[in-house]
């Protein structure tokens, strides 16, 4: 008896991406790569960072009521070291989500920039080098310090992150260059056309008001904020600064603690008015993306409501952490989920597109 070997299904072909897709997918993987560092950093380390640098403060003010300057020396020197920990993790966090931003826009002005699609497929590959070496050398920063670095001032991680932010910029110079070609020949008007053109979809609409919306509340509520509370805030934390170096040992727990408070409340609101901000500027940058997702239509629509949603949840509970403490803190890192389930869902859908043209013989 002969017996017939099967032979493999043929495997699906894999889009070979343009530089504008490459662009708006890894844009997009490093907005969503951000916020899950900023979720697990808020989650596990940022509260935690918070109170060991109020016992920093508090003993960096016994040392300057007992007028022992070592160990005010050794208080500060402890409190500086968790002010860089604390920082080098939120400018990670900031540097990755504003460069997944940055991907996202130049992606979109990619017909207009006058280059061969080789160049600018290059040029994409380069800038998400940059953009994904620019934070880890920023999160390196405080465990590497200068440690077998080339000078006594600056390590490695420091380096890292220098050339790769060289790279994003000469990657930028080179786009604008292209875009400057493009508009002084203004060769043809298609690419205008396709970059312009008059949004139809629910979709499209609902991410560009939507986003518009969140923007315009952003800076009301920042207006508001500065107008409102920044001042006074300024004056307490200088009285408070004040009071808590005088050699008044009974005082200075409750002043620490009062200092802290005032810290607190000055990072939620904060938080709370540049977050709305970046979530209305990241839905006006998805709306143009929208016509490379495949998804099925009610579950496109699903994730567009939950971008939107997510992006009200969000900074509304960081603004209430104040008064609900972890509970409001918890539906915040929910409403940053909801956020990153969104965009998750329109990576898929990037993707089954780029497979599709890949199997059509149409690749964008």
């Amino acid at each position: 008896m002969t017996v017939k070997a099967i032979s493999p299904a043929p495997a699906l072909p894999v889009a070979a991406m343009s530089a504008r897709r490459l662009l708006t997918f890894g844009g997009i993987l490093l907005i969503v790569a951000g916020m899950l560092f900023g979720d697990l950093f808020a989650v596990f380390a940022l509260h935690q960072n918070a109170g060991r640098m109020e016992l920093a403060l508090l003993a960096a003010t016994q040392a300057v009521a007992g007028q022992n300057p070592a160990a005010v020396g050794q208080a500060f020197a402890k409190l500086a070291d968790l002010v860089e920990n604390r920082g080098t993790k939120v400018d990670t966090h900031v540097h990755m989500t504003d460069v997944g931003y940055l991907a996202l826009l130049l992606a979109l002005i990619q017909p207009l920039v006058a280059l061969s699609e080789g160049g600018k497929k290059r040029l994409a590959k380069w800038f998400l080098a940059g953009a994904v070496l620019l934070p880890v050398g920023i999160f390196l920063i405080h465990y590497v310090g200068v440690a077998y670095g080339p000078t006594a001032v600056i390590g490695w991680a420091s380096i890292v992150a220098d050339a790769a932010g060289a790279l994003l910029i000469l990657v930028l110079s080179v786009e604008a260059w292209g875009l400057g070609n493009f508009l002084a020949r203004r060769a043809t008007a298609d690419p205008e056309a396709e970059l312009f053109r008059e949004t139809s979809s629910w979709e499209e609409r609902a991410l560009l008001s939507g986003g518009t919306l969140l923007v315009l509340v952003g800076f009301l509520y920042g207006a508001w904020y500065a107008a409102g509370n920044l001042k006074e805030q300024e004056q307490r934390e200088t009285t408070t600064l004040k009071e808590m170096f005088k050699p008044a040992p009974g005082q200075a727990r409750s002043l620490v603690s009062a200092y802290s408070r005032l810290q607190g409340e000055k990072a939620v609101e904060i938080a709370a008015h540049s977050h709305i901000i970046e979530f209305g500027i990241l839905g006006m940058l998805l709306a143009f993306v929208q016509p490379q997702v495949r998804l099925a239509p009610p579950w496109k629509r699903r994730s567009i409501e939950l971008f939107l949603a997510g992006s009200l949840v969000l900074p509304l509970f960081v603004l209430l952490e104040l008064k609900f403490g972890l509970v409001a803190g918890a539906i915040a890192d929910a409403g940053g989920l909801m956020v990153i389930a969104a965009l998750i869902a329109m990576l898929v859908g990037l993707r089954r597109s780029s497979n599709l043209q890949a199997q059509t013989g149409s690749l964008a």
